[in-house]
């Protein structure tokens, strides 16, 4: 496993995602991840699963200072009273003291009474004082917000967590980020999929002897200040996931996987509602 430092926490460049895993399936996930080498659980009080997760944990041999442990404000959670309820509501079910990263889960934009984004953060940061919370983030923020954001904070903010894939472009975020040196957290590495079948990826992940998917992992964990959580169900590919850091892509491979397309991002997105 390879690290970042980023606001002195050493965080794994590579974390189990978890939404849509929920009950029994959640709770074996997490177990058999945390059994072949993950230290970063992420979840999100709008995913009903924090319990299942928190059960996996006190069920495994990993001792809770070596785990990264994040989770996300539920939209209708962002004034001060449900800031401190809500929290203490996610630490309770994932049985854990304290939470490693606490992130407001979409912009104040989105919720009808629109708490401001100021009172979030400051509820936030009474939290980060008290040691509830060891970091701050923030997710699906888009650069003017995440500036808002830092200006609003006494503590710094650790990630934006967003959308990254081959298929979908945060050039503006990420160069936002480096400049300020910000971590960028990628979820759905795979673009919903699209990355399963993807030749390019193929090609040049045959040169290394492994598969498209783990290209993709290469591909993101190379870039500066950046960390994916990649979601799946099978132990076969929590082990494949992890092992891609053994390998170093070329520049122009680099450039070459990197292929932003909104066409192909919202069809790999219908063809993953069509499945379920």
């Amino acid at each position: 496993m390879e690290y970042i430092t980023a606001s002195g926490e050493r965080i794994p460049k590579i974390g189990l995602g978890t939404w849509q895993l929920t009950g029994d399936q959640c709770r074996t996930v997490v177990r058999e991840a945390l059994e072949v080498g993950y230290r970063h659980i992420d979840t999100a009080q709008m995913y009903h699963n924090e319990a299942a997760i928190g059960d996996a944990i006190t069920e495994s041999d990993v001792d809770r200072d070596e785990l990264f442990l994040t989770t996300k404000l539920k939209p209708g959670n962002l004034d001060a009273e449900s800031v401190y309820r809500s929290t203490d509501e996610s630490c309770s079910r994932l049985d854990t003291g304290y939470l490693d990263l606490l992130l407001i889960h979409w912009p104040e934009d989105w919720i009808p009474t629109r708490p401001s984004l100021s009172e979030t953060l400051s509820a936030m940061n009474d939290l980060y004082d008290e040691g509830k919370i060891r970091n701050i983030g923030v997710s699906n923020f888009g650069v003017d917000r995440l500036h808002s954001a830092r200006s609003y904070s006494n503590a710094p903010i650790l990630t934006n967590q967003v959308q990254y894939h081959p298929y979908w472009d945060q050039t503006a975020m990420i160069e936002y980020c480096q400049i300020h040196d910000l971590m960028v957290t990628a979820y759905s590495p795979f673009g919903t999929g699209l990355a399963l079948d993807d030749p390019v990826l193929e090609a040049i992940g045959t040169n290394y002897d492994k598969s498209g998917p783990q290209v993709v992992l290469r591909w993101l964990t190379q870039q500066e200040n950046l960390i994916t959580i990649p979601k799946t169900t099978s132990k076969a590919h929590l082990k494949a996931n992890l092992d891609v850091f053994d390998i170093s892509l070329t520049d122009a491979q680099m450039e070459r996987i990197h292929r932003p397309s909104k066409l192909r991002t919202v069809k790999g997105k219908i063809r993953s509602l069509v499945s379920r």
